[in-house]
C-alpha cells in the first residue's frame, strides 16, 4: 500500500479559503468593534451632558427665585439690607492668614485693613494695582546714556 500525504488538495484549498475568509474579515470585524467601544463612550458622554444640563437648568431655577438671589448678594458680595449694620469678624490672632503672607505678618492694603477683611473685588483690583506697578518699573536698572559735553543736560532718545 502506498502512503497517503497528510494533506489532500481538497483539504489544502479548504485551508486556503478559511485563512483568506479570516483575513478579509478581520480587518471589518476590528472596526466593529472599535465603533461599538467608541458608541458606547459617546452614549456616557451623553449622558454626563445630559446631567450637566439638568443641574443648570436647577441653578437657574433657583436664580429666579428673588430670595436666592438677595441670600446670593449678602453671602457673597457682602450687601446689608438698609437699617442693617454689617460686621465682618478677623481672627485677632492671624491663625487665618494666607500662606502667601510674608513672614515678617500678615499683609495690609493702603488703608492698613488686614486682606482677610477686604471684598474679594478689592483684591482683584488690588493684583491689578500690582500688575501695573511690575509692568512699568524695569527689571534691572538701566544707566543713562552719557550726555554729550557741551549739553549738561540728558537727552531721552
Amino acid at each position: 500500500m502506498a502512503a497517503r500525504p497528510r494533506f489532500t488538495s481538497r483539504a489544502t484549498v479548504l485551508v486556503l479559503v478559511l485563512c483568506s475568509l479570516v483575513a478579509i474579515l478581520a480587518y471589518p470585524t476590528r472596526q466593529f468593534i472599535s465603533q461599538r467601544a467608541e458608541i458606547s463612550a459617546q452614549r456616557a458622554k451623553a449622558d454626563h451632558v445630559r446631567q450637566q444640563v439638568e443641574q443648570l437648568r436647577r441653578d437657574k431655577a433657583r436664580w429666579q427665585d428673588p430670595e436666592y438671589v438677595k441670600a446670593q448678594a449678602r453671602a457673597r458680595l457682602h450687601y446689608a439690607v438698609p437699617g442693617e449694620t454689617p460686621y465682618i469678624a478677623a481672627d485677632p490672632s492671624g491663625a487665618a492668614a494666607r500662606p502667601s503672607a510674608s513672614a515678617a505678618g500678615p499683609s495690609a492694603d493702603a488703608a492698613g485693613r488686614p486682606n482677610a477683611a477686604k471684598p474679594w473685588y478689592a483684591g482683584i483690583w488690588d493684583s491689578v494695582d500690582a500688575a501695573d506697578t511690575a509692568a512699568l518699573a524695569p527689571a534691572t536698572p538701566r544707566p543713562l546714556p552719557p550726555s554729550p559735553v557741551g549739553d549738561p543736560t540728558p537727552h531721552d532718545h
